[in-house]
């Protein structure tokens, strides 16, 4: 056999490949012999059918068994012999093929990016020490309470803090905003609408010019759209808000004690102040360990320098731009908005599947370099975990996962787990005195 190899992009290449005849015509050989003897003709008993008539009735499924065979043994072992890293499947073109010929066929394929695997052990991190304080505590003890708040209607003129109720419409160029922004409805007319009172609320700058207003009294409220507003139309102009005061409401917030600990689940408020400490310490470990093996993989895609598979990127760019338009769509984002910024959208979707395909082939490079396997009591862990979580019985989530290949994906997602575990444990990670908290 005879293999050539020709470079037609950094990561795209030719691979020709010749196979003697004579091992063609032992290929036909042995498999006209085994339907020989399993084949089933009239007048016959099983593999008693003279070999010529076996060839003449059964030419068509021999020659298509040959080529499949003697193509797919002979690939493989040309993509061995040359040590090429395949992604996907070869493009393969039959060039001759036939008995008493030379086989020969030529397979386009794409292949992993090369280059050097930069050291990987002993990488420097930083990060801040902290510590749950009894500010923290007191602050998350706050959400908790506003969770429970009730708001109460009060005849004295809006204070900062307080809840209104209001009538507004809105205007922008001396125009309602939906001719500007078709799709903005909420932002251009409401009744009974909730505001709180506070800075930046709504619009930056929209509710601190209700202070002082009393219930029934009617304001004039000029803002300034920031320049990066979520309705792109209205960004950075100025906008005039009509607006009546229906209603003033004072937020109540329920006192600390043993009876409001209890709403929660808790049996006292020193129990409950115990859940909060626990909390937010499991979130302070969770954001530190994020930090490092973020510090860790930003720290190698910097040591490396590679082109990457152009269908690898176009594949995870389009799944990229997927998840930022659904997640806008969930958002309430309109998708006159999405469109005016696809541009923006892809070369940002564009940039992020570059790095994760390059941190990918990077972290698969490790795990090869360190024997680092995932075992299949390790994949059935976590399909039941998954399963368990989306409340979906498991021959069920197997069964989904196989529809999409997505036993590949887990597999690939604990892979990348081990080995960033296997770089944290090699770190050098150094502690940093905390900023002040802002």
């Amino acid at each position: 056999m005879n293999v050539t190899v020709e470079n037609l992009a950094p990561c795209k290449k030719l691979v020709r490949v010749d196979v003697d005849s004579a091992a063609v015509d032992a290929a036909f050989e042995a498999t006209a012999k085994t339907y020989q003897s399993q084949a089933r003709l009239p007048g016959f008993r099983p593999g008693k059918a003279p070999r010529p008539l076996i060839e003449k009735n059964f030419a068509q499924e021999i020659q298509d068994e040959v080529k499949r065979k003697l193509i797919g043994d002979s690939y493989r072992r040309a993509i061995d012999e040359q040590k090429l890293r395949v992604i996907g499947y070869p493009d393969i073109e039959e060039i001759a093929f036939g008995r008493g010929q030379t086989l020969q066929f030529a397979a386009t394929i794409e292949t992993a990016p090369e280059f050097e695997l930069p050291e990987y052990k002993g990488l420097a991190v930083k990060i801040e020490t902290r510590a749950v304080t009894e500010e923290d505590i007191q602050r998350a003890l706050q959400v908790l309470q506003g969770q429970r708040a009730t708001y109460n209607d009060v005849a004295h003129p809006v204070q900062t803090g307080d809840c209104v109720v209001v009538n507004y419409t809105g205007t922008c160029d001396g125009k309602p905003i939906t001719d500007l922004a078709p799709a903005a409805k909420g932002l251009t007319e409401q009744k009974n609408f909730w505001m709180h009172v506070e800075k930046d609320s709504f619009i930056p700058g929209f509710t601190e010019q209700l202070v002082s207003a009393q219930a029934g009294e009617k304001r004039t409220v000029n803002v300034d759209f920031p320049a990066e507003f979520v309705t792109p139309q209205v960004a950075g102009k100025k906008g005039v808000y009509e607006i009546e005061i229906v209603q003033v409401k004072e937020r109540v917030l329920p006192e600390l004690t043993d009876e409001f600990a209890k709403q929660f689940g808790a049996e006292s408020l020193e129990k409950m102040r115990e859940g909060v400490r626990n909390d937010l310490e499991n979130e302070l470990k969770h954001k530190r360990n994020t930090s490092i093996r973020n510090q860790l993989v930003g720290e190698l895609l910097k040591r490396v320098t590679c082109e990457l598979p152009e269908s690898v990127v176009h594949n995870e760019t389009r799944n990229v731009v997927y998840d930022i338009v659904r997640e806008n769509q969930q958002r309430g984002v309109a998708k006159e908005s999405i469109d005016e910024k696809k541009d923006e959208i892809y070369f940002h979707a564009n940039a992020s599947a570059k790095e994760r395909i390059k941190a990918a082939f990077l972290l698969g490079r490790i795990a090869e370099n360190e024997k680092i396997l995932v075992t299949r009591e390790e994949i059935t862990q976590r399909i039941l975990f998954l399963a368990s979580q989306y409340q979906v019985k498991p021959d069920k989530f197997i069964k989904q996962l196989q529809e999409r290949d997505g036993i590949t994906e887990i597999q690939e997602q604990i892979l990348t787990s081990k080995v960033i575990d296997f770089l944290q444990l090699h770190a050098k990670i150094e502690e940093t005195p905390a900023a002040p908290a802002a």
